[in-house]
């Protein structure tokens, strides 16, 4: 009988494989490799965590598909024609048989057997009385285990707000065995288990809580923490945990004059982990980010795919000077009818002259998951919510102005008229085109309004307006897995039975 076993082979084998979209894992590069090989060195150890970080460059992961489904079904993109790609993360047109987007699954998995192969070697060698010091490794890959299994129970688990005993994913912490059939742990499981991740690993990394770039360090995982803590609404918890990221002072937030610029930049001030894309191994080209964020035809093959929706438009449009204008530019709509309409985003390329952010092409731009400027906005959130003495409004809008300043046109926010709609109003502004509104609508429980009308393209799967209640907010688990682990055919998401 075939097992979730035998779909991580296929995927640990995929990886050697892969072409187009994925072509950049073709090659095994020098600094990079798999969690099944030799660990014997804190070095080797390295190698395995710079091979896991490659992996999550893929299109199906961070170096697309997380952030265009954030977007595409948080309502801040639309479409401007059917057809071109990516449609079902708009019109949430999924089942388990097509348009199940398991990638994100399977490539969830690959990375977590990786990381449970190289923490298991690690263990060994340690048990064998190696001198090498592993605490990085460990620590890294920890925290880069509750990463995955927090962007894999957002994917396919409701809300932890809304229903924290339902369905996530299965728990895997070891290498399974071929006899092994998990099933899906609840969703607070899960968490618990990113906490325990998350914890565990700061521990072996806070001997050296040093920036430390293209790597997941001490201060990613503090940030992490602070993330996942603002989902489960511990709000004291998030709130700790942003403040020790901010006044760590080893990052700083740009000035409204270096903002747009710092995309075209690796290393920012801002990032506290950013993934490197590189030309040789994971520059996804005509399929990355960028290409399907630019304009229609502004370059070879490119198709406009998704552009943002006229909601978007009109929340950044409340100030004309804001900074974040920088790096939108005319669409398709433009094209077509020659009306200035910036809906295309070129975060992704540097720029909205195309420049990358210094690399031989303009699609190898590093993918940044972390930002300081996210760290304040849960600050903000967190203080406006939390019991502890150091918080309150007057707090949470000192943390929120600190970002509505590349807005100089809006009053800054007061004790008196800050909001939790202001804060989030301010997160889409920021971090557009990061893969976050979505989730940010369910967990606050807000209704979603598509642009559909923008272009009159036909959606049937799904209304006008949703909310969390709408049974296709989580992807299904798609047939392929079902009939690989048949444990799990009872545990099909609600929407999909």
């Amino acid at each position: 009988m075939k097992k979730i076993y035998y779909l991580w082979v296929f995927a640990l084998l995929s990886a050697l494989t892969f072409t187009s979209c994925d072509g950049f894992l073709n090659m095994q590069p020098g600094n990079s490799g798999n969690a099944e090989g030799a660990i014997v060195t804190a070095a080797d150890a390295q190698v395995v965590i710079n091979g896991v970080m490659s992996a999550m460059t893929s299109s199906s992961y961070y170096g697309r598909n997380l952030f265009m489904y954030g977007d595409a079904k948080g309502g801040d993109l639309t479409i401007y024609s059917a057809g071109r790609g990516l449609d079902a993360f708009y019109t949430f047109n999924h089942t388990p048989n097509s348009g199940s987007y398991s990638g994100f699954w399977s490539r969830g998995y690959y990375c977590i057997l990786q990381v449970n192969t190289l923490l298991s070697n690690i263990k060994k060698q340690e048990e064998a009385g190696s001198i090498e010091d592993f605490s990085s490794a460990k620590g890294q890959a920890l925290t880069l285990r509750a990463l995955f299994y927090f962007d894999l129970v957002r994917i396919y688990g409701l809300p932890y707000n809304y229903n924290k005993t339902s369905y996530g994913v299965p728990n895997i912490t070891e290498p399974l065995t071929i006899e092994a059939q998990p099933t899906r742990a609840t969703v607070e499981e899960n968490y618990r288990q990113i906490l325990q991740d998350l914890s565990d690993g700061a521990t072996y990394m806070s001997d050296n809580p040093s920036r430390q770039n293209g790597y997941i360090g001490y201060y990613a995982n503090i940030a992490l923490q602070a993330r996942v803590k603002l989902y489960m609404e511990d709000y004291d918890g998030a709130l700790d945990a942003a403040k020790e990221v901010i006044e760590s002072k080893k990052y700083s937030l740009y000035k409204s004059e270096e903002w747009v610029t710092s995309w075209s930049k690796q290393f920012g001030s801002e990032s506290i982990f950013e993934l490197g894309i590189t030309t040789e191994e994971s520059d996804l080209g005509t399929s990355s980010l960028g290409f399907y964020l630019m304009r229609y035809k502004q370059v070879k093959n490119a198709m406009g795919w998704f552009l943002a929706s006229d909601y978007y438009l009109n929340r950044l449009g409340e100030d004309t000077k804001d900074v974040r204008w920088g790096i939108m530019d005319n669409d398709e709509y433009w094209v077509d009818n020659k009306v200035e309409r910036k809906g295309a985003c070129y975060k992704y390329m540097g720029g909205t002259s195309l420049p990358g952010d210094g690399k031989a092409t303009n699609t190898a731009v590093n993918i940044k998951i972390i930002r300081l400027s996210e760290l304040y906005l849960i600050a903000a959130e967190a203080a406006l919510h939390s019991t502890g003495p150091d918080a309150g409004a007057a707090v949470a809008a000192g943390y929120l102005n600190e970002i509505r300043k590349r807005a100089p046109q809006l009053a800054p926010a007061t004790a008196a008229t800050i909001t939790d709609d202001m804060i989030l109003d301010e997160r889409s502004k920021e971090l557009f085109g990061e893969g976050q509104r979505f989730f940010d609508m369910m967990r606050m429980n807000k209704t979603i309004e598509f642009n559909d009308d923008f272009q009159d393209v036909p959606v049937s799967h799904r209304a006008k307006t949703i909310d969390r209640t709408y049974g296709k907010i989580v992807l299904p688990i798609s047939q392929d897995e079902i009939n690989a682990n048949p444990a799990l055919k009872t545990q099909q998401n609600e929407g999909y039975k």
